[in-house]
């Protein structure tokens, strides 16, 4: 489920060539991630969105369970991004930090570890808020030169403050 490989590079290092690809391929992948947050911090659907592969799939129910809470399978990456992004639109506030990034490569496939912290503040009440600390699992598609997200499980390891105001629909 998760990369506990105990090296990062597969690749030869005498393969200058080829340790150049996988570290290419590393950073695309992790860029993913990185725009799968600064693109909600943001705002920004397009950026949001181009994360995403067409088939995406999201699963933040290990997370909500954690407290409590429970959250449908989201499906489609333009569907993904149109429905987090609307759910905290004018009403919350996030800043993500990605932390701990471990990659595993299978050709046009990869898999992605990572801690991510997100806080989620009310805008009209910033003293009501959750800080979420997540293990991220993600399963990659190559996309020409990039790397998109085709499944993304979250899991909580800790919270602070009270998720049920932030997720709850309408809220």
């Amino acid at each position: 489920m998760y990369v506990t490989s105990v090296q990062a590079l597969t690749a030869p290092a005498e393969d200058t060539a080829a340790t150049a690809r996988e570290l290419r391929d590393r950073a695309e992948i992790t860029d993913a991630l990185y725009r799968f947050a600064l693109g909600q911090d943001l705002r920004d659907e397009e950026l949001f969105a181009s994360c995403f592969a067409a088939d995406a799939e999201l699963d933040f129910a290990p997370a909500a369970a954690r407290w409590g809470g429970a959250a449908p399978l989201m499906t489609g990456g333009p569907e993904i991004a149109a429905t987090i992004l609307g759910m905290f639109a004018g009403r919350v506030r996030t800043t993500h930090q990605v932390t701990n990034p471990r990659v595993a490569l299978d050709g046009d496939h990869a898999r992605l570890t990572a801690l991510v912290e997100a806080q989620h503040l009310v805008v009209d009440a910033p003293g009501t808020h959750a800080l979420l600390k997540n293990l991220y699992d993600a399963e990659l598609v190559r996309d020409g030169d990039r790397w998109l997200i085709h499944r993304l499980r979250i899991d909580n390891v800790w919270f602070t403050g009270d998720p049920r105001a932030i997720f709850a629909p309408g809220g």
